[in-house]
């Protein structure tokens, strides 16, 4: 397969503000993922979680399925996902990190609030990247929103459960600042996608998305890449996803058969 060639305007895009969308990048593989959802739908892993207040419709997520579901895997190995990664974040090699369904039904009341996703993560490094590949179409206001540049803060902000309890409570985080109290002060990004649309973002670029209120599901997968500089993270407590057969230390290049080396192939 030909490598991808990503416009250096949509690479500074990218690095300047930790979030780009990617239109059409991934239109051909968007029946095969969503058939891989169907199956996913079917086949839940252990660690499928379905949010819903009484009397709402679900929504749910589930993750690191990508070695069992084979439409997952073909996009792993077969697509360009990895190699569009490599030129995002000016790396030599990408692995694999896990990727993520997110789907929420029509009427589901359930916000995702802002947050970041490395400090749930077991990971430390600035060339990461995930790819959120929409399997829906999605206007604008129900769309995910990115604070622009938020990924160079130079901050981990604490990562919560649903719940509203602490993922790890062993860490001193940062307090995420009051966003929806001061839009005005941030520079808010999102987009209308459509499937095989892609929204690529940094794992410490802020993000969250509102409830859907609309008459539509909402869908999407998101694949998540590790570049050249990203290590083990020992947290001294849970992360999400948790890897607990893991014999990896603090600061290791994250070599290990759950990250496998995607590119280059």
């Amino acid at each position: 397969m030909s490598e991808p060639m990503i416009a250096q305007s949509v690479i500074d895009e990218f690095r300047d503000d930790g979030a780009v969308l990617l239109k059409g990048a991934f239109a051909d593989w968007a029946d095969t993922l969503q058939a891989g959802l169907e199956r996913n739908l079917r086949e839940p892993s252990p660690t499928a979680r379905y949010h819903k207040g009484e009397g709402e419709t679900p929504f749910f997520n589930d993750y690191c399925n990508w070695d069992r579901i084979p439409e997952y895997h073909s996009f792993v190995f077969d697509s360009p996902a990895a190699a569009v990664v490599a030129q995002l974040t000016d790396s030599t090699q990408v692995r694999m990190f896990h990727e993520h369904v997110v789907l929420k039904e029509a009427g589901n009341a359930v916000e995702t609030p802002w947050h970041q996703d490395q400090p749930y993560y077991c990971v430390n490094g600035a060339k990461t990247c995930s790819l959120w590949i929409a399997l829906d179409h999605v206007k604008r206001d129900l769309a995910v929103e990115y604070i622009g540049g938020s990924h160079t803060w130079g901050k981990m902000y604490t990562p919560m459960f649903f719940s509203g309890k602490p993922v790890n409570d062993t860490q001193v985080w940062d307090e995420l600042p009051d966003i929806d109290g001061h839009r005005e002060d941030y520079k808010i990004l999102g987009w209308e996608t459509q499937p095989g649309d892609a929204i690529a973002f940094n794992f410490r670029t802020i993000h969250g998305a509102p409830a859907n209120n609309s008459r539509a599901r909402r869908a999407a997968i998101a694949f998540r890449w590790l570049g050249d500089d990203v290590t083990y993270a020992d947290r001294g407590g849970a992360t999400s996803p948790p890897f607990p057969g893991l014999t990896l230390k603090h600061g290791d290049i994250m070599d290990a058969p759950e990250f496998p080396l995607v590119w280059p192939n």
